[in-house]
């Protein structure tokens, strides 16, 4: 049976009504927007203002002689400022959709604070072997970082509590009641988004049906007293169906609420700006034609990226050697030769090229088993000693033979065995567009998804990847860094 347009003004994720909710009234609504919006300032200005305070304070407290004036202290305090807030902001400390009260982000926070003090500290004392009066106290210094890092975390996490229980009183409507919406709704399901979703249909013939089945939201109708009360109820609209089936006079009006009311998402842009990823299922084939993509052009950038491969991957070699020789030794004792694994991989454009990783598994006919093309949970193919190797990352170490000879980047997406990407590019559409870039042995997909085991796995890391295609920047390699860090020091994935 049909419902009533509107009859059913708030279905929360177990489809009941709730009488209570059709919105908070407009001055509150009107209060918790310009909230929002005004997260990220208000966190950078407590951020200068802490920072302003701590270091005064302890400085004072501290005497420090070694600066001459109150010039030199300000020079001093902004040099530290401009890397601190850089590194908050490359790990999102000021987006209000990040939560920060997470483990990762705690981590992430303490990981870039520490880089913050140690580049800040390098460049402040460097200038001060030529001129003695910028040299402040180094006990100051690192006590003010110490300080400062768990009130920039504890405040955070307070502010964020707020903003996010102000947020879960409004919705996003979904303009859509098909597959796409369907399939939109079981991924904002096992996300941590957790603002209601209003489902309505443009031709009304699912009007008061589930979306995903029992217990999903139900689907509404009456589109334009919704979109008539966007500031009301809604943070945001997603349009969750096919462009052909949208009528023109609805998507110019979406693009005058896009500019002057309330944010309009695609499903390709609401993935981006929630989830950092890109949906397969909603791009084309002239995907990398739209505009934006550094890769399109020959940015400075790319070629920096070049210049720090070599740098830091013979740097590490020299610098790891002697673990490498250890590493070595060990799978020698352990389980024989090879120590090396060579396996030929897809690179930039598709060229084949071999990479070197130590050898994990077992050998059968002198050549590592290779018989299922995922390494699984428990893999009796693994070795005791490669369990360790690959739990602590140190398998991939050898791979910085490959930086270093240009097959491959420290950052980008993983360099697949021909046989999977064979596989892949005939399940897995527009899987080909992640060769744009250089695979890496670390990347945005490895460190926000698990090592994959399925052919599902394969799209849920594509999804990554070509969100890292779509955003090749320095500071998504950055974030990318950190969230390795992260990723290696806590044992996260395998």
């Amino acid at each position: 049976m049909t419902a009533p347009a509107d009859a059913n003004p708030r279905v929360d994720r177990q489809g009941e009504n709730d009488p209570a909710a059709a919105g908070p009234q407009p001055a509150t609504v009107s209060r918790i927007a310009g909230e929002e919006w005004l997260v990220g300032f208000a966190c950078l200005a407590i951020d200068v203002i802490s920072w302003i305070l701590i270091y005064g304070a302890i400085s004072y407290v501290r005497r420090d002689q070694f600066l001459v004036g109150p010039f030199e202290f300000l020079l001093v305090d902004v040099i530290q400022l401009i890397f601190i807030c850089q590194a908050i902001f490359m790990i999102g400390g000021y987006d209000r959709k990040n939560d920060t009260r997470t483990l990762t982000y705690m981590a992430e926070h303490i990981l870039a604070i520490a880089g913050a003090a140690a580049i800040s500290s390098l460049l402040v004392y460097a200038a001060a072997t030529f001129d003695s009066s910028m040299k402040p106290s180094r006990s100051a210094v690192l006590v003010s970082f110490v300080v400062f890092l768990p009130w920039s975390i504890l405040y955070r996490r307070i502010i964020w509590k707020y903003v996010s229980s102000s947020a879960a009183t409004r919705a996003f409507l979904v303009i859509g009641s098909g597959d796409l919406a369907a399939r939109f709704y079981e991924t904002y399901r096992q996300s941590a988004n957790r603002q209601r979703l209003e489902f309505v249909d443009l031709e009304g013939e699912r009007i008061g049906e589930h979306i995903a089945g029992s217990g999903s939201p139900i689907i509404e109708g009456n589109l334009a007293t919704k979109l008539a009360s966007l500031n009301d109820r809604y943070s945001g609209v997603v349009l969750a169906e096919r462009v052909d089936r949208i009528p023109p006079e609805l998507i110019d009006r979406l693009v005058r609420t896009q500019f002057q009311r309330t944010r309009v998402y695609t499903l390709e842009s609401f993935y981006e700006a929630h989830w950092r990823r890109v949906p397969v299922q909603s791009i084309d084939p002239f995907w990398p034609l739209q505009m934006g993509f550094q890769l399109a052009r020959n940015s400075p950038y790319h070629y920096l990226k070049r210049l720090f491969d070599i740098v830091f991957s013979g740097v590490l070699l020299v610098l790891c050697s002697p673990l490498l020789v250890v590493i070595a030794g060990a799978i020698w004792l352990g389980s024989g030769r090879p120590v090396l694994f060579r396996q030929p991989r897809l690179g930039r454009e598709g060229q084949l090229f071999t990479v070197f990783k130590f050898r994990t598994m077992r050998m059968e006919n002198g050549q590592e088993e290779d018989g299922d093309i995922y390494t699984r949970e428990g893999d009796p193919r693994v070795t005791p000693l490669g369990r360790w190797l690959r739990k602590l990352r140190l398998d991939e170490l050898p791979q910085l033979l490959n930086v270093l000879r240009g097959d491959m980047s420290l950052i980008g997406p993983r360099a697949e065995w021909i046989k999977c990407a064979e596989r892949y590019e005939q399940k897995i559409p527009f899987y080909h567009f992640r060769h744009l870039v250089k695979p890496g042995i670390t990347g945005w997909a490895q460190v926000n998804y698990p090592y994959g085991e399925s052919d599902e796995d394969a799209i849920e890391k594509l999804k990554y990847d070509l969100y890292y295609i779509r955003h090749y920047s320095l500071k998504l390699d950055a974030m990318i860094v950190l969230k390795t860090v992260h990723t290696v020091l806590f044992g996260k994935g395998r």
